[in-house]
C-alpha cells in the first residue's frame, strides 16, 4: 500500500490484496447465508445483507427460535470472527491464511456447538465458476493490514452513503453491505413498479433478482473491482432516456457502458481535497439524472443539520415549539 490517502480513504491497490479479497468475499457468503436462512423475509431482499459496524462486519441480531438470538460478526480489526449468542455462549475463530473450504468447516462446527442448526447452500452465490465451500482450496489468502484498510474504506463510504440517504423523503433502503457481489450500496425508490428483471446473475435463480428490482430504482454503491483500487457506482432501473448522456460531476467520473453504470474510480476520490463532498456530489448528480421524472412527492431534503432553524439549538437540546427541549425531559 503505497500512495497516500486521505484519513479514512487509505490506498487499496488490488494487485496487493485481490487474493485476501476473493478469500473474505467467500468467507462473508457463509456467514451471509446464515443471516439468509434466519432473518425473516423482507422486501427486495433486506434481510440478507451485513452492516458496517466498529469493528467490521455484523449480521446484527438474528432469531433462532423463541429463546435464542444470535449474532455473527467479522472484526477487522482484532482478525477474529466472532458468534455470540443472547444466552450468553460465545465461539470466535481466527481471521488468518485459511482455505475457504477449511474456514466453512469450524464455522460449521461452532454453529453445531452452540445448538444452531442452520441450513445453508454451500455453493457460492453471483459467483461464476464458483465451487461448494467445502470444497475450495484454491482461496485461502488473508492480509491483515488490507483488510483492515478495506474495513476503513467501508466506514468512510458508509458516512457519506449515509449522508445522502438521509437526505431523500421518499423509500429507500438501509446501507448495508451484500454479500452477493460484495459491495455497500444503498438505494432510492420512485414508488412505481419496474419492468421484471432478466436474471441471468451466476448461481443465482432469476426470480431473486425479479424481487429485488420490482420496483423503478435509483441505486449507489462502493465495490472493491471494476478499476484498480474498486469504484463507486450509480444506476437505475429501469434506465431512463438519456441517462447515460448526463454529467456525474467529478472530473473523473463518467459511464462505463460494460458495466451499464456511472463510475467513480476510488483512486481518485481518495486523492480528492474533500473526498466526502466529491463523492455526495456524484451521488447527488446521478440520482438526480435517474429521477428527473420521479413523482414530485419523492423529493430529495438537506439533512436536518443543515436546516437553519435548527443551527441555533445549544448542545444537547432540541427545539420544542418555543422552549427548548433537554434530552432526558418528558416530551409534552
Amino acid at each position: 500500500m503505497t500512495s497516500q490517502g486521505g484519513a479514512g480513504w487509505p490506498p487499496l491497490p488490488l494487485t496487493d490484496w485481490q487474493d485476501s479479497r476473493d478469500t473474505v468475499h467467500l468467507w462473508t457468503q457463509i456467514v451471509g447465508k446464515t443471516r439468509l436462512a434466519l432473518a425473516p423475509t423482507v422486501n427486495h431482499w433486506w434481510n440478507v445483507p451485513l452492516y458496517v459496524n466498529s469493528v467490521g462486519l455484523t449480521t446484527s441480531l438474528m432469531p433462532y427460535d423463541r429463546s435464542v438470538g444470535v449474532e455473527i460478526v467479522f472484526d477487522f480489526v482484532g482478525h477474529e470472527l466472532t458468534l455470540r449468542t443472547t444466552s450468553g455462549d460465545t465461539r470466535r475463530m481466527k481471521l488468518e491464511p485459511r482455505s475457504v473450504a477449511d474456514f466453512f468447516a469450524e464455522y460449521a462446527a461452532h454453529l453445531s456447538d452452540l445448538g444452531l442448526e442452520v441450513p445453508i447452500n454451500t455453493m457460492p452465490a453471483e459467483i461464476a465458476g464458483a465451487v461448494p465451500f467445502e470444497t475450495d482450496v484454491e482461496h485461502d489468502a488473508y492480509d491483515a493490514d488490507a483488510v483492515h484498510a478495506f474495513w476503513s474504506s467501508l466506514v468512510s463510504a458508509h458516512r457519506v452513503l449515509s449522508r445522502f440517504r438521509g437526505e431523500f423523503r421518499g423509500k429507500a433502503s438501509p446501507v448495508h453491505f451484500f454479500w452477493g457481489a460484495f459491495d455497500l450500496a444503498v438505494t432510492r425508490f420512485s414508488g412505481r413498479s419496474a419492468p421484471v428483471h432478466p436474471g441471468g446473475v451466476p448461481h443465482c435463480p432469476d426470480w431473486v433478482m425479479v424481487e429485488a428490482y420490482d420496483q423503478e430504482v435509483s441505486s449507489c454503491g462502493y465495490w472493491p473491482g471494476g478499476a484498480s483500487e474498486g469504484i463507486f457506482y450509480a444506476y437505475s432501473y429501469p434506465e431512463p432516456a438519456g441517462y447515460r448522456d448526463q454529467s456525474p460531476g467529478p472530473p473523473a467520473a463518467h459511464f462505463d457502458k460494460e458495466l451499464g453504470e456511472y463510475v467513480l474510480p476510488y483512486s481518485e476520490l481518495r486523492l480528492a481535497a474533500d473526498p466526502d463532498e466529491e463523492l455526495l456530489d456524484f451521488l447527488r448528480r446521478t440520482h438526480e439524472a435517474a429521477s428527473a421524472d420521479w413523482p414530485a412527492p419523492v423529493t430529495t431534503r438537506h439533512s436536518l443539520r443543515e436546516v437553519p432553524a435548527m443551527q441555533g439549538n445549544r448542545e444537547n437540546e432540541q427545539t420544542h415549539g418555543d422552549q427548548p427541549y433537554k434530552h432526558g425531559e418528558p416530551l409534552s
